[in-house]
C-alpha cells in the first residue's frame, strides 16, 4: 500500500466503525419508517367495474352544486381538466358536441376542472361555448379520489356507477366510435 493510501483507508475505516456514523444511519432509517407509517394507507386502483367515488362539489354556475348521486341512472362521463392544460383544451370542442348530441336524461357529461381560478374556468368556458355541466376542485380532492394521474383524465360510468372504461389523455369524444359506446351503454342499461 502507497502512503497515501494508508490515511484515506485508516479514515475510512473509522468512519465506518464511529458510533456516530451508526447512529446517525439509524435515526435517518427511524426516522423514514415513521414518514412511512404516518403517510395516507394505499387505495387499490380504481378499475373497470368499480363503484365509481362519490363526490359534492360546486358548480361554476352560482350556487349549483352536484354530487354523484346526481348520476344514478345516466351514462356519465367525468372529465377531469384544467384551462392551462393544451390537450385539455383541444378535446373540448369534441366534449361540447358529444353533450350536444346525447346529453339529456340518459346521459351527462361532467367536466371537473382543477383550476384555482374560478375566473379563468368562467372565461374558459365562455371562450370555448361549452353548455355541459363544469364542476370546480381547486383542491383536486375530488381528481385524487378518482386517483387522476395527469390531465385530461376522464371515466365512463354507467347507470348503476360502476367504471366502465378510464381514458388518460384526450380523445376525439364525438369519433363514431365513442357515440357508439356511449349508446351501447344506454341501450344495456334499459335491458336491465
Amino acid at each position: 500500500m502507497v502512503d497515501s493510501e494508508k490515511p484515506k483507508a485508516s479514515l475510512m475505516r473509522g468512519l465506518v466503525l464511529s458510533p456516530t456514523v451508526w447512529l446517525v444511519g439509524l435515526g435517518l432509517v427511524a426516522v423514514a419508517s415513521m414518514l412511512v407509517l404516518m403517510s395516507e394507507p394505499l387505495q387499490p386502483y380504481l378499475a373497470r367495474g368499480d363503484l365509481a367515488p362519490d363526490f359534492r362539489l360546486e358548480g361554476l354556475d352560482e350556487g349549483s352544486r352536484y354530487d354523484s348521486s346526481q348520476m344514478e341512472g345516466r351514462v356519465t362521463l367525468v372529465n377531469f381538466w384544467a384551462t392551462w392544460c393544451r390537450p385539455c383544451e383541444e378535446e373540448m370542442p369534441a366534449m361540447e358536441r358529444l353533450y350536444s348530441e346525447l346529453g339529456g336524461d340518459e346521459f351527462t357529461l361532467l367536466a371537473i376542472s382543477v383550476d384555482e381560478s374560478t375566473e379563468d374556468v368562467a372565461e374558459f368556458q365562455e371562450r370555448m361555448g361549452l353548455t355541459f355541466p363544469i364542476l370546480l376542485d381547486p383542491s383536486q380532492v375530488t381528481s385524487t379520489l378518482y386517483q387522476t394521474t395527469g390531465f385530461p383524465e376522464s371515466f365512463l360510468i354507467d347507470q348503476e356507477g360502476r367504471i366502465v372504461e378510464r381514458y388518460v389523455g384526450p380523445r376525439e369524444w364525438d369519433h363514431p366510435d365513442y357515440v357508439q359506446r356511449v349508446k351501447r351503454l344506454i341501450e344495456a342499461g334499459k335491458r336491465d
